[in-house]
């Protein structure tokens, strides 16, 4: 009976707490000395008043009264007596009607049910799983980066230092360990040695901390961290980060590079295994309403024209795609063969108006700084003048305002990027901008993935979102990376070859017309195929490497998997 009794004190002890549970034995002893005396002194009252009564009856009386129960059956007759009465009444009323309630749910109840709830939460990962990808924050970034580990397969942990967000995210279906982010033994907890990847995307000061614990641990897992200050970036890596990722410039070198209204030459947009991508405008040159087919753009310079870009929509292309006004060619090739479509088309020009940029933030001044790197012309509308680094460059006001976006060149201007941090804003100037000048390119940052269809209904030409952006450079991070992302919506991804496909020509396999994906090149014995023919046949074991949107992507996965 011992035994039982000292367990179920200990059990009681570990749930609502060491200093809590002291607080109640305290609160009961005063509880207990309280009702003892008034009992003590309600017989000597009634003595006085010339009534007997058992002790019985003096305890009997006290709780009656202290819980404002008060029968009536024993009463004081005189004045004394009752001014005990209301005494032990109002005292009742403090102790037994407030006091109590509070103490029960504030030291006993809540850690009651905190204790039941961390009881939910995971603490420690399964010990059979290795190479996986430790996460340390869930925001934007992290929910988009584990779609594309589960959509490929790869096991992850999401660390989570608030209880209540970890048993959120654990009811949601998230793999989680709850554990203090600055604790080492969270980090053995979920074998950071073993690990493939361990990405940090919170605060500067939050992740510099995570990435020395974590280093100090493990000497060879890769640690990603990102930096919003640039300042931030010398002491991430001092602290044992592996690579330091600033997601605000690269996004506006990405959007500087999207500007595509300045000229008809191909932009590049990425470079992979031999291959570069570029995105071309024909807005004013002979393609312009003629089909693939008749451009001739293969013959002419060796480049694949893989997809088009209409109003933020991609299209794969086939040999009778229809080239309107303000569409945007995808373009694939070598350098040799990039270069030859420039050649052909450098002497159409579109404008020499400078390009508008919104927003004068880290994003904004990235993507001046891409503009000014190719020599193109633009104006930063800006609200805040303590950001202004080039006063010729910046035009200070609301881009709201009519007057501020034709000061800056609105109605000449060929694109305007729009670099606001906040979604709602971005959808209003692109509505705006749209409705001023219905021929104008419009490109816009979206904070979240979900944003972007939004965006695109707005009027925005290209859509660039925060979270897809930073979870696939993430992503290609990773040791085992076989994805690079083209531009939003369009990925890059290397497979083996699945067995049913071996030892047939490309054109046979009909991957572009079942998926939408479009075979870029063929890795076989040790030599890349770049840009082939669809006469091609496809030797086993080779590899494939594959462009597509994000639905074509998934719908290959599903009906030919990885290909292992």
């Amino acid at each position: 009976m011992s035994t039982f009794l000292s367990r179920y004190v200990g059990y009681i002890r570990d749930r609502i707490g060491e200093d809590n549970l002291k607080f109640v034995y305290r609160f009961f002893l005063v509880m207990m000395a309280l009702i003892l005396t008034y009992t003590i002194l309600f017989h000597l009252l009634q003595e006085r008043e010339g009534h007997v009564h058992t002790w019985f009856t003096g305890l009997y009386w006290t709780l009656t009264t202290m819980t404002t129960l008060g029968y009536g059956d024993i009463t004081f007759q005189t004045d004394l007596g009752r001014i005990f009465t209301v005494c032990v009444l109002l005292t009742g009323m403090i102790t037994l009607l407030i006091i109590l309630p509070f103490a029960f749910i504030e030291f006993v109840y809540q850690p009651w049910m905190k204790a039941q709830s961390k009881s939910r939460a995971p603490v420690e990962l399964s010990d059979e799983i290795r190479d996986h990808v430790v996460i340390t924050h869930y925001d934007e970034v992290t929910h988009n980066l584990i779609t594309k580990l589960r959509q490929y397969d790869y096991e992850y942990v999401l660390v989570i230092a608030d209880l209540d967000e970890a048993l959120q995210l654990h009811d949601q279906g998230f793999n989680i360990v709850h554990g203090d982010l600055d604790n080492p033994s969270t980090y053995r907890k979920v074998h950071v040695d073993q690990a493939a990847l361990v990405t940090i995307t919170s605060k500067d000061t939050v992740n510099t901390s995570v990435a020395f614990t974590v280093r100090d641990i493990s000497e060879k897992v890769p640690i990603i961290t990102t930096a919003n200050s640039l300042a931030s970036v010398n002491i991430l890596e001092l602290a044992g980060s592996t690579h330091v990722i600033q997601l605000g410039q690269q996004m506006g070198r990405f959007l500087g590079r999207m500007a595509t209204g300045v000229d008809s030459m191909s932009h590049v947009i990425g470079k992979v295994e031999g291959l570069m991508f570029a995105e071309a405008s024909i807005d004013g040159t002979p393609l312009v309403d003629k089909t693939l087919k008749e451009t001739r753009l293969r013959e002419l310079t060796g480049v694949t024209v893989v997809g088009v870009w209409e109003r933020g929509r991609f299209e794969p292309a086939t040999a009778e795609t229809l080239l309107p006004e303000r569409i945007i060619l995808v373009l694939m090739g070598t350098e040799e063969q990039i270069m030859a479509y420039n050649e052909l088309f450098a002497i159409y020009h579109v404008s020499e108006a400078p390009i508008i940029i919104i927003g004068g933030g880290r994003v904004g001044r990235a993507a001046g700084a891409t503009l000014a790197e190719n020599n193109v012309d633009y104006r930063i509308i800006e609200q805040r003048q303590d950001r202004s680094k080039d006063n010729d460059k910046y035009i200070f006001g609301d881009a709201a305002d009519l007057e501020i976006l034709k000061q800056a060149g609105i109605m000449e201007s060929p694109t305007v990027i729009i670099t606001s941090h906040e979604d709602d804003t971005n959808v209003y100037l692109t509505i705006y901008c749209r409705r001023l000048r219905p021929d104008i390119q419009i490109i816009s940052r979206a904070k979240l993935e979900r944003n972007v269809d939004t965006l695109h209904r707005a009027g925005a030409d290209f859509v660039m979102s925060y979270a897809s952006m930073g979870a696939n450079i993430i992503f290609n991070l990773l040791k085992r990376n076989d994805i690079v992302m083209i531009t939003e919506g369009l990925n890059l991804f290397r497979v083996k070859l699945p067995v049913e496909l071996a030892a047939k020509t490309i054109g046979e396999t009909e991957i572009q017309q079942n998926t939408g994906c479009y075979i870029t090149a063929v890795y076989a014995g040790g030599k890349m195929h770049v840009n082939p023919d669809p006469s091609m046949r496809l030797p086993a074991e080779s590899e494939v490497i594959l462009i597509g949107s994000i639905e074509a992507e998934n719908t290959y996965l599903k009906i030919y998997g990885k290909g292992e």
